[in-house]
């Protein structure tokens, strides 16, 4: 596993990607902060040794390199799922390449759906604490000790600090961002109207397919973790709708408006 590591991570430096100040990984339909990225290193993940390639079909399986507000970011546009029958390695291979390129900040972003009936389409919840319902653990490796700690704390996986400068931000332009606990399950199929009032029940606010494993990994390799999740939909038991895709991107486009003015401000802090 750490030559797979090293190998990439090799690759990328010969790419002449050297200094990174800040790791993004951007969930589905929030490509656009990589378009703001000025005269961007772009490469397809089919070429970067040892690196998954995503099959979602909007997820674009592209990193970006270059300044964003101020600051040399490394921007991988898609990430990779359980549910496209990769495993715990793979599906967070991004975080332990950003760490061996000696990245110490990771900001995640994903689209999810609202068990908080008080949540809107469009709405951007920032990530305050998660429910990993993934089944194992991305820790769970023989051999993950030459990686990293085997047994490791969560009881503050998200940065206190950058998520109280992004609310002192969202205050300042007036943007209502939401906070809340976020739940990952495998996928790909939604959940029935009886699931969402069990996620409900142990205390979800937002529920999707990625993201945990991602932060269990970060922060194995002690880097400071910043999460957004944008509600593309409401998951409301009681009046259950079929799946609208069309509806989620438009949602997320709403949400993704608001993430990137936040951004614009929260990254020259980091």
């Amino acid at each position: 596993m750490k030559q797979k590591i090293e190998s990439a991570a090799q690759f990328i430096k010969d790419s002449g990607i050297s200094t990174i100040d800040l790791g993004i990984i951007l969930g589905t339909g929030l490509g656009k902060l990589s378009d703001l990225i000025q005269n961007p290193i772009i490469i397809p993940y089919s070429k970067i040794p040892n690196f998954p390639i995503s099959t979602v079909e909007f997820h674009a399986g592209e990193l970006y390199y270059g300044p964003l507000f101020g600051k040399n970011v490394l921007a991988f546009k898609g990430r990779f799922h359980l549910y496209e029958g990769y495993d715990y390695f793979q599906i967070t291979f991004p975080i332990r390449l950003l760490n061996a390129l000696s990245a110490k900040k990771v900001i995640l972003s994903n689209a999810a759906g609202g068990i908080n009936l008080n949540f809107q389409k469009g709405d951007l919840m920032m990530i305050t604490d998660h429910i990993h319902l993934q089944g194992g653990s991305p820790l769970a490796i023989k051999g993950i000790e030459k990686l990293g700690d085997r047994f490791v704390d969560m009881c503050h996986p998200y940065s206190e600090s950058l998520r109280n400068k992004s609310l002192s931000i969202a205050k300042k332009l007036s943007i209502d961002l939401q906070q809340g606990v976020y739940v990952s399950v495998v996928g790909s199929q939604l959940e029935t109207a009886a699931e969402y009032r069990f996620l409900k029940i142990i205390g979800s606010d937002a529920v999707g397919m990625s993201t945990t494993a991602e932060v269990i990994v970060a922060r194995q390799l002690k880097m400071e973790v910043l999460a957004f999740t944008i509600i593309t939909d409401l998951c409301d038991p009681d009046n259950l709708k079929p799946i609208n895709l069309k509806d989620i991107f438009a949602s997320a486009s709403i949400g993704e408006e608001k993430l990137i003015d936040i951004m614009r401000d929260l990254i020259p802090m980091i």
